[in-house]
């Protein structure tokens, strides 16, 4: 290959790279854009509304009106349902602790009192019974219920299926409570 051959691909490289640098300035100068000083766009999120909603929600479960909550429930539904808790605790007489405490007598129980079970500490020091109104308030979601329980469940949304599971808890006892 001569030197006219090398000077004609040296020129050729050199002319396109200026074309694209051209074209580029020149469609700077025709499609002009003013940037913004600061780029992007700032979204203001006010920390008070979440804390209203979540007050907001914690008014309405404790203003639940438990008598009307039970009487949605019905006991094949909560036999059904309870099928979920079965995988990790028994309701049976005499049943012996799985993953979870056996849950036979728990209507009325203190919580976080059965003896040969160990509780996460959060349920060992809560203090209060299974009442109809611990227990529905727990099942709607364990973790945010009581902060610091073991219990890695997402909990039961439906009022019924919390309804129901209830009512064939207080069922599974050797004294149901009566119902509110």
């Amino acid at each position: 290959m001569d030197s006219f051959e090398i000077n004609k691909i040296v020129a050729a490289i050199l002319l396109v790279a200026l074309l694209v640098i051209g074209i580029g300035k020149l469609s700077n100068i025709i499609f002009y854009v003013e940037k913004p000083k600061t780029p992007g766009y700032s979204v203001e999120i006010e920390k008070a509304v979440a804390t209203d909603t979540q007050l907001k929600t914690e008014a309405a479960v404790e203003k639940i009106d438990i008598s009307a909550l039970m009487a949605m429930g019905d006991l094949t539904t909560g036999e059904k349902v309870f099928k979920k808790c079965a995988a990790c605790h028994s309701i049976v007489k005499g049943g012996k602790n799985n993953i979870g405490p056996a849950l036979y007598n728990v209507v009325g129980r203190k919580i976080g009192k059965v003896n040969d079970y160990k509780y996460s500490k959060a349920l060992s020091e809560y203090g209060k019974e299974w009442t109809f109104e611990e227990l529905n308030g727990y099942l709607i979601k364990p973790a945010k219920w009581i902060k610091g329980t073991k219990m890695a469940f997402a909990g039961l949304r439906k009022e019924k299926d919390r309804a129901s599971v209830i009512l064939y808890l207080n069922k599974n006892s050797d004294n149901p409570l009566t119902l509110p």
